[in-house]
């Protein structure tokens, strides 16, 4: 993943409302959404939504499969994975210290972490 990819992933994810929408399709994944569910969990309506749904889709973020006349939404793995591999590999620069969960490090870097 290049940075400029990398850019358009960290702006659709720097919204509220986006960021809203991203995380309950974390919670259900692997399962998909129809637009409805994602307004009734976010309370997000309308053309807000249909924007919000637009940006995280076209960062690669977001995937949609269309059934009838619902469409459903679901998170895409490669997006999301290749986001997470960037976020590891170049900001990490293989440190997991800087990039790991605090509860699966030891104790002697989450001192580190806690102190920063």
């Amino acid at each position: 993943m290049d940075h400029a990819f990398a850019i358009r992933i960290f702006s659709a994810l720097a919204h509220d409302g986006r960021l809203s929408v991203f995380r309950t399709l974390v919670s259900v994944f692997p399962e998909a959404l129809r637009v409805a569910e994602i307004t009734e969990i976010t309370g997000i309506k309308g053309s807000t939504l249909s924007a919000h749904l637009s940006a995280l889709s076209d960062a690669g973020l977001l995937q949609a499969r269309r059934d009838g006349t619902s469409i459903f939404y679901s998170l895409s793995q490669t997006g999301v994975s290749g986001f997470v591999d960037f976020l590891l590999a170049d900001c990490c620069q293989g440190r997991p210290e800087l990039c790991a969960p605090k509860d699966t490090l030891p104790s002697n870097a989450k001192a580190d972490l806690n102190a920063s």
